[in-house]
């Protein structure tokens, strides 16, 4: 109602103001594009998560041009070895015999002169008029950039910007899932379950490791706990997914057979991450006493997590009273913070788990 009483003059205006601004895409998005082969001439890629920062630039790198016009249209430079004249520069270069060229920069945090101002207003001028013959592609890895510096802003108006962010745990599921998928084959949520447990949120190391399952498979094969453990090499009985069923179970000799193996083995199982896996499940198991909702798919709605393992939840809350699971996580950022050496005293990874492991089940 503002814009009709304030006239068409600033109707005008907002819609301009609108379409000048690129919005900030998220990565798939970005990809989307790329593979309908939708380029831009300048692209932002950064952010805390790598993966998605190597995918896109690889995948400009490879598809963008065709093999015969690579070697004079091509380039790839270092933020250490370059700088930004030399940058702008080649981005300036007309392509030789062909429609474009691609300029790619990887480690463009580590460019000497990327904090002088002079630099950065060099790069600004020409992204506010990229020339449209050139693929400028500026990798800026490992951390999100500065949204507040003037430069961010005008690549925030004329290119596409992509950040990167770690996914949350509740998301890797089916990150995992997609991905196989893609690959044209299935996996057992347990599997994915073994995964994501035992990696992390590491996207780059999960996908190396389905890659290396996935070579070793047959045409429709489903990827199963058992592969995962014989191609990650991830211990079949000593796990912390499998720690994690003793718990649930109440099973104490296996439950000390695991963090005994744990102990013998710490630099392969270091104890923060374990603290973290049971941290979340207790955190769960709350919200299970907590909740009204009783079908499977509801809880699993509420837990984030695949309805194969709401049996499990509801096991453990049998075995695990409100009040239990509340000192359980009591204990869980006791012994966190015993792990990060505050007020630990002279006990090491093996005393922590070792006591933790024995207040949970006692």
């Amino acid at each position: 109602m503002i814009f009709l009483v304030l006239g068409k003059g600033f109707l005008i205006f907002v819609a301009a103001f609108v379409t000048f601004i690129m919005p900030v895409q998220k990565p798939t998005q970005a990809l989307d594009a790329l593979q309908s082969g939708n380029y831009s001439p300048v692209y932002f890629l950064h952010g805390s998560e790598p993966y998605y920062t190597t995918l896109i630039s690889h995948h400009i790198e490879t598809h963008a041009l065709p093999e015969n016009e690579k070697s004079f249209n091509q380039l790839v430079l270092y933020g250490r070895d370059t700088t930004m004249g030399e940058i702008v520069n080649q981005a300036r270069r007309f392509p030789m015999m062909a429609a474009r060229q691609v300029v790619i920069v990887k480690e463009l945090q580590e460019l000497p002169d990327l904090r002088n101002e002079a630099a950065q207003s060099l790069l600004q001028k020409y992204v506010a008029q990229p020339l449209p013959s050139t693929i400028l592609v500026l990798c800026y890895q490992h951390k999100p950039f500065d949204k507040r510096k003037a430069l961010y802003k005008t690549l925030e108006k004329n290119a596409v910007v992509v950040e990167s962010k770690p996914l949350y745990d509740n998301q890797l599921p089916q990150w995992v899932e997609q991905l196989v998928k893609e690959k044209g084959h299935t996996i057992h949520p347990q599997a994915i379950h073994l995964l994501v447990e035992s990696i992390g949120n590491r996207l780059d190391r999960l996908q190396k490791e389905l890659d290396k399952i996935v070579i070793n498979l047959k045409t429709t094969e489903e990827i199963t706990v058992d592969l995962v453990q014989e191609f990650v090499g991830i211990s079949k009985e000593y796990n912390v997914f499998e720690l994690q069923k003793a718990l649930t179970q109440r099973d104490i000799l296996k439950a000390n057979k695991i963090i005994n193996f744990f102990a013998s083995n710490a630099k392969d199982h270091p104890l923060i991450p374990i603290i973290a896996v049971l941290y979340q499940f207790f955190s769960r198991l709350l919200l299970v006493h907590h909740t009204t909702q009783q079908t499977e798919a509801q809880l699993a709605q509420l837990l984030g997590v695949n309805p194969y393992f709401v049996k499990d939840y509801m096991q453990a809350a049998r075995q695990y009273k409100l009040a239990k699971v509340i000192q359980v996580i009591s204990f869980l950022r006791i012994a966190d913070l015993q792990a990060k050496g505050v007020a630990a005293g002279s006990m090491d990874e093996e005393a922590i788990l070792k006591e933790l492991i024995f207040k949970i089940l006692h």
